[in-house]
């Protein structure tokens, strides 16, 4: 009898201890009828943040996957979705976890674009399907984003894979209309899209223009010289070469 109440403290819980029997409160655990309260979706996190009640790769919405742009260009994803989602709120968020996501443009449900810095969003609502474009491409941009449908309840959400290449600087070269002027810009071009053969082939090209440009700013030069010089060169008729004039009697004069 002794040892029974010796044994009994030790299969009660400890202080602050929650037993087998509890569920502790906390994001993902809590009641979602809060969530749901007023048809608003999911809670977030000062309208920035999806913390539960999300269907990542859900056949509703459907994203490009995995997408590639090279740097200081600009990139357009398409995210479609079945219908009955035209008027639904589309937004476009970044972040590894969907449920952490940073949103950096939303629509307003119709199909006006909106833009936030170098980010647009454009919802098509003919043909289900919206765009984002990110413009200005820089390294830093490649990340794990979201595209994604609001709706009461649950959300659509799809992942999409954002990877940024340092492009070649290339400088290409061509004329403008007929005068001597010759027009440069520097275009940023892959790497996988500029082979050896390519780099020598712009090479010569820009070597023989280099070589005719010279000869085409001569000839027009050369050709006033040589006007100026026949124009001075050109034979002169002297007194000597004047042929006598000799008078009829009617046109001698009289006396």
């Amino acid at each position: 009898m002794q040892l029974e109440l010796l044994a009994m403290p030790l299969l009660s819980p400890l202080p602050g201890q929650s037993t087998g029997d509890e569920i502790r409160a906390g994001p993902g655990n809590g009641d979602s009828s809060q969530s749901q309260a007023g048809g608003r979706g999911p809670v977030r996190s000062g309208g920035h943040r999806c913390v539960d009640l999300c269907l990542p790769g859900s056949s509703a919405l459907r994203g490009p996957g995995a997408v590639q742009g090279w740097e200081r260009g600009s990139l357009t994803m398409e995210c479609r979705y079945d219908p009955g989602y035209e008027t639904y709120r589309k937004w476009w968020c970044r972040g590894a976890a969907w449920g952490s996501c940073r949103i950096l443009v939303q629509t307003s449900g119709s199909e006006q674009e909106v833009r936030r810095g170098r980010v647009s969003i454009r919802d098509h609502q003919e043909n289900r399907t919206f765009t984002v474009t990110l413009e200005e491409l820089r390294l830093d941009d490649a990340d794990t984003y979201w595209c994604g449908i609001e709706r009461a309840g649950t959300e659509l959400v799809d992942q999409v894979e954002v990877t940024v290449d340092q492009g070649k600087s290339v400088r290409l070269c061509g004329w403008v209309s007929a005068e001597p002027a010759l027009l440069c810009s520097l275009r940023s071009v892959s790497r996988d899209h500029l082979s050896p053969s390519g780099e020598s082939h712009c090479s010569s090209q820009l070597s023989s223009v280099h070589f005719w440009l010279p000869v085409l700013l001569k000839v027009p030069l050369l050709l006033s010289l040589l006007g100026a010089v026949l124009w001075v060169c050109r034979p002169q008729r002297g007194p000597r070469d004047m042929e006598p004039v000799t008078l009829s009697p009617s046109m001698s004069p009289q006396k």
